[in-house]
């Protein structure tokens, strides 16, 4: 049975529906992300989650309990915002002992849990400073350690890291994921960034207009992308337009390459136009041809530190692909002719 049950969830703001009939379970102690651009619906869904909206249809149990009509505070639930909300005029012992407080609980059992979450969050050293006085990256873990306090059933993260640096991202990020594991906390994490939710999520919710396009694991996400908005919208997608030759043998063809798919064709016709999809990673430079090789010519060459990521013209198909860096071979250069093998695992026929 799931822990956090979201049925058939909508949301309207006058005549503009912002969450379109959504539903999901999430399991106690799961780590859910919720990734998308601006403006798709994952913050309205976590505020709904949380009690800052009602939702205009639909319900939220937690642990069995019907949460949809209650108030913020009357939800068992730890919330972390993008900026940070610490209390100015409040040191950190005061700030992650301000929901305790609220609470009415006893002085020594206050002083005990701080300094439990202080040590959690290894900022026991900093206990007297004030907010003015710390880095964002530290201001962010003690807000983390404020809304963990109270010991809330589910914690709530809203785009927690979108204002730190990149490096400052990483390690937050990494601790986020490595203290959620050791509290078994059920965690549901808002972000644009693909990379956040690629690297720490159990699941990743996808959304588009409103919308769940899919609902799966980190590598079913990038693997395996259901619409074509999934795949385009996490990672990057080489897109190519094919004609099909042989749907029961997945043959198809690029301009004038023909190409055998892993798998037979389903629900088209010889001559029917299909969009190949396939990773960066999926295809490399070869110097023989192969069962599935484009030629084309180099465009441009990109060092991106482990990798060189070059992008070729294949008879006017742009595609991208990566190799390793290495430091005794020189990238390709612009012109180059080169053949591209590709993975034949790695290639997709794309949905809506």
């Amino acid at each position: 049975m799931s822990f956090l049950t979201l049925s058939h969830i909508k949301k309207a703001f006058g005549p503009v529906q912002v969450v379109h009939d959504f539903n999901m379970s999430i399991e106690k102690g799961e780590f859910v992300s919720f990734l998308g651009p601006s403006g798709c619906g994952k913050t309205t869904i976590l505020r709904m989650i949380a009690g800052f909206e009602t939702p205009s249809d639909g319900s939220i149990v937690i642990n069995g309990k019907d949460q949809t009509s209650l108030k913020p505070n009357q939800r068992n639930i730890g919330m972390v915002f993008q900026a940070y909300a610490l209390f100015p005029n409040m040191n950190v012992f005061d700030n992650v002992a301000f929901g305790l407080k609220v609470a009415g609980k006893p002085k020594a059992e206050i002083k005990a849990r701080v300094e439990e979450m202080l040590k959690l969050i290894h900022l026991e050293h900093l206990a007297d400073r004030y907010p003015y006085q710390m880095s964002g990256g530290q201001q962010q873990r003690v807000a983390l350690a404020r809304a963990l306090a109270p010991a809330p059933q589910v914690l709530l993260l809203d785009e927690p890291l979108s204002a730190l640096d990149a490096k400052i991202r990483v390690s937050l990020r990494e601790e986020i994921r490595q203290i959620q594991r050791q509290l078994g906390i059920t965690t549901v994490f808002v972000t644009h960034d693909q990379e956040e939710a690629l690297s720490i999520s159990d699941r990743i919710v996808v959304m588009n207009a409103g919308k769940a396009d899919q609902i799966g694991t980190p590598s079913e996400i990038y693997s395996k992308p259901t619409t074509r908005f999934v795949a385009n919208f996490v990672g990057t997608l080489n897109v190519v337009e094919a004609q099909v030759r042989e749907p029961a043998s997945g043959v198809v063809s690029i301009a004038d390459h023909v190409l055998v798919l892993p798998k037979p064709i389903d629900g088209k016709k010889a001559g029917d136009k299909v969009s190949l999809a396939f990773r960066p990673e999926a295809a490399s430079m070869v110097t023989a041809s192969s069962a599935i090789t484009l030629k084309g010519t180099v465009l441009s060459s990109h060092f991106l530190g482990s990798v060189v990521r070059t992008k070729v013209n294949a008879q006017g198909n742009i595609i991208a692909f990566d190799a390793f860096n290495d430091p005794n071979v020189p990238p390709p250069i612009s012109g180059q002719s080169v053949a591209i093998h590709l993975n034949p695992e790695g290639l997709m026929l794309l949905g809506e």
